[in-house]
């Protein structure tokens, strides 16, 4: 077996030194067509002639060497690791000749996470170039499936922190074109929970700034809630006191008037302050930035009328439509779309102009509600009984 590799690589050592890349290339194919060639001498020779890619004279003969390692290597398993890292070479070049597409068709042949015998580290890197490739395509859906390969659980280590915050950038840079904002605030979790950007002030703000901004343009629903109230217990706010202050408004049973907070908050949200740069989630000059803040103003209406429907159980719609500063028509599209999303309970009598509010019971209470009324029927039956009974008995006396 030895010998046969040393002779191998030496045929191919001596095509390289003559610089003859053609008859190089027609030796490596016709010498693992060769009948009952062994594996390991085939390994030695692709080893060594993919060492002769960075030597060669112009990118045809280098793109020449590795479409016939490529040919060579194809369909067999002992040699996939070294395919991979061919295809791997192959994207790189057509993406800087700007083929991004054909780059990330040829890198997703690979199903890198179907091959033994490399690392789950090397796996990972080609899983996040696949998914960069197919963002870079704008191929949103198989970016979706691709980046469900990796297990947030491989991030754990300290080992793999670089690789665990290219990744999440890149998933945050999907869930912002999808628009969902609590995965994007997850994210940003996982970056703030990074050693690095935790140890790094600027980087820590920069993080949780965001984490705050986007738990707060999430829809609301009781993992928010819940998200939210967790974030707010974080020590680190102190650190940026006016983005805590604004999250006290989202965290209190009280009426935001939106006028005033834009007041208060809007020239720190768009463009930061000395000391605390603005994050661009508000970036006037992007239409997603712009989009996020007419996205702020809608979670502010649906707070607000969460509110109400905690305060109030009747409430005519101009005053409602007072309170949240909007027109009857607009106030009644707001409330429609949380009563079908069941976050409140509501109904509108257009007639006389009307909203009633009713309180969403918990199932338990519901049961004991249920519980104590019979108890209290079967009680009122038991004493209804006992007094038939006894009038029957002064009745059959008295006869």
């Amino acid at each position: 077996m030895h010998s046969t590799a040393k002779i191998l690589v030496a045929i191919v050592k001596m095509c390289f030194e003559q610089k003859n890349w053609d008859y190089l290339n027609e030796n490596i194919i016709l010498l693992t067509k060769k009948r009952g060639q062994l594996k390991q001498a085939v390994t030695k020779m692709v080893q060594e002639a993919m060492s002769y890619l960075d030597e060669t004279p112009d990118l045809d003969a280098k793109l020449k060497l590795i479409d016939t390692l490529r040919i060579v290597t194809a369909g067999k398993i002992y040699v996939e690791i070294e395919r991979a890292r061919l295809t791997k070479t192959l994207a790189e070049i057509k993406e800087n000749q700007g083929e991004i597409s054909e780059a990330a068709n040829i890198l997703q042949e690979l199903q890198v996470e179907t091959f033994g015998s490399m690392e789950k580290k090397e796996k990972v890197e080609f899983i996040i170039e696949q998914i960069r490739l197919c963002l870079a395509k704008k191929d949103y859906i198989r970016t979706q499936i691709i980046s469900k390969k990796i297990s947030p659980k491989f991030f754990d280590g300290e080992s793999t922190e670089i690789l665990k915050l290219k990744f999440y950038r890149l998933m945050i840079e999907l869930d912002e074109h999808e628009g969902s904002y609590l995965s994007i605030c997850k994210h940003y979790r996982a970056v703030y929970d990074t050693k690095g950007v935790h140890d790094d002030p600027d980087k820590r703000h920069e993080a949780l700034k965001c984490i705050l901004l986007y738990i707060i343009l999430s829809p609301y629903d009781n993992e928010q809630s819940d998200l939210l109230h967790r974030i707010k217990e974080d020590k680190k706010l102190e650190e940026i006191p006016k983005y805590k202050e604004f999250l006290t408004y989202f965290t209190t049973s009280e009426l935001i008037n939106w006028g005033e907070m834009c007041k208060n908050y809007e020239g720190e949200l768009k463009l930061g302050s000395p000391g605390s740069p603005a994050t661009g989630v508000f970036n006037t000059n992007t239409d997603d930035g712009k989009k996020r803040w007419q996205d702020l103003k809608v979670r502010v209406v649906d707070h607000n009328i969460r509110v109400m429907a905690k305060y109030y159980t009747r409430i005519h719609m101009k005053r409602m439509a007072e309170l949240l500063d909007l027109t009857i028509d607009e106030t009644e599209d707001f409330l429609s779309n949380l009563v079908v999303k069941k976050t409140v309970q509501a109904k509108i009598d257009r007639l006389d102009g009307i909203v009633t509010f009713s309180q969403s019971k918990d199932p338990n209470d519901m049961l004991n509600g249920w519980s104590h009324s019979i108890n209290q029927l079967m009680t009122l039956v038991n004493k209804t009984t006992h007094l038939i009974t006894k009038e029957e008995m002064v009745h059959k006396l008295t006869n």
